[in-house]
């Protein structure tokens, strides 16, 4: 049997009944679209992160796309992030009308460089978009002096970071919103796409209410300002319900398997080989995912594989150098450090539900195939 990054049956069969249960809680309601689901979500994902407003909406994409407009972002509109990341981060600046600017990141936790984020602002700058990258969040302290400075919008691109902390402060919490997707993949995670902003702004919630339902606010059927259709589905809300009371056992289940990866695999760590994830100070890690870096990594990948071990990269490439963004006029070697990482990193299997053999199975073929290199 192959071994993958990530299986959420483990943790379907130890929560069959209950997410059963949320699925007949909703069927039998009476009401199957923004019912008492979606509401008591919204409710209870803003109190744990000690906010008054979230809005639930039908992924990770739409959120930023929301957040980025209900903070008045729009076309012609800079907004600086990160090529290090999943594409849709770049396609949801895009679908705004807004243009992607993008900062290189740093070697040691593969978040934005915070020291490059001044010289990218212009008089068209807008925006910031951090992206929390696998799992910790960016320096949003110097990030937000930066928005401060010249006067520009923070919404975090909290998709890899639930629960994610920095100096004490939870991600999504720091900048004007926060964007979160639940993704089946995600540290909260649905059983099928979903997303969500959550701001402490009423304002923005409003406006972000409106922009999810069509740009419908008082009267239904009369459109105020065009917006989309972006609701949270009524049986993911139920299911993600339920799991957050479960999400800080699914942070603590990660942080086991990465304490397992750090012990196991530290003595092969070194600059010129394996290099294992570095937890910045004053972070606290949820590890979304467990990316190393190898110097021959693709080798290292494909003998993986003959042990019948399926690896994946988060990111072998960087959005600046894709097709779709070609016209950014972002040439290849403009991000030196996203660009060598891109061609080094790979992630280990990681979820909660990890079971210890599957560890143990990973860790011994990595090593043999590290000892054989």
């Amino acid at each position: 049997m192959t071994t993958r990054v990530w299986d959420y049956l483990p943790e379907y069969r130890n929560e069959r009944e209950d997410l059963l249960d949320a699925v007949e809680t909703v069927f039998g309601s009476g009401q199957l679209v923004l019912g008492a689901s979606v509401r008591g979500f919204e409710a209870e994902f803003a109190a744990w992160h000690g906010l008054d407003h979230c809005v639930g909406v039908d992924n990770g994409t739409n959120a930023i796309v929301l957040g980025l407009e209900a903070l008045g972002v729009g076309p012609g509109d800079e907004v600086v992030t990160v090529s290090n990341t999943a594409a849709p981060t770049v396609v949801a600046i895009d679908a705004v009308g807004a243009v992607p600017v993008f900062v290189d990141v740093r070697e040691d936790d593969y978040l934005m460089d915070t020291d490059l984020l001044e010289a990218a602002v212009t008089d068209r700058t807008r925006a910031i978009v951090p992206v929390h990258l696998y799992g910790q969040c960016v320096d949003m302290d110097a990030v937000l002096r930066v928005a401060r400075d010249h006067g520009l919008a923070v919404l975090e691109d909290c998709a890899q970071a639930h629960g994610a902390r920095h100096r004490g402060r939870t991600a999504g919490t720091m900048g004007d919103a926060g964007a979160f997707s639940f993704y089946p993949t995600k540290v909260l995670g649905a059983y099928g796409d979903g997303g969500a902003v959550v701001t402490r702004d009423p304002d923005t919630d409003r406006a972000l209410r409106r922009l999810r339902y069509y740009g419908m606010e008082e009267t239904y059927y009369v459109v105020d300002t065009p917006g989309h259709n972006s609701r949270l589905d009524e049986v993911q809300a139920e299911i993600l319900r339920r799991k957050l009371t479960r999400l800080d056992a699914y942070i603590e289940g990660r942080r086991s398997v990465a304490r397992r990866y750090e012990e196991a695999l530290s003595d092969l760590a070194a600059p010129d080989g394996l290099v294992l994830p570095r937890t910045t100070p004053g972070n606290e890690h949820v590890h979304y995912l467990y990316v190393v870096r190898h110097p021959r990594r693709d080798l290292v990948l494909k003998e993986l594989l003959r042990h019948d071990i399926a690896l994946n990269i988060s990111y072998p490439w960087p959005v600046h150098t894709m097709k779709g963004f070609r016209h950014l006029g972002v040439g290849e070697g403009a991000l030196p450090v996203t660009e060598r990482l891109a061609g080094e990193i790979f992630s280990l299997p990681m979820y909660p539900s990890l079971p210890p053999d599957l560890q143990d199975r990973v860790i011994e073929a990595l090593r043999e195939v590290l000892a054989g290199l």
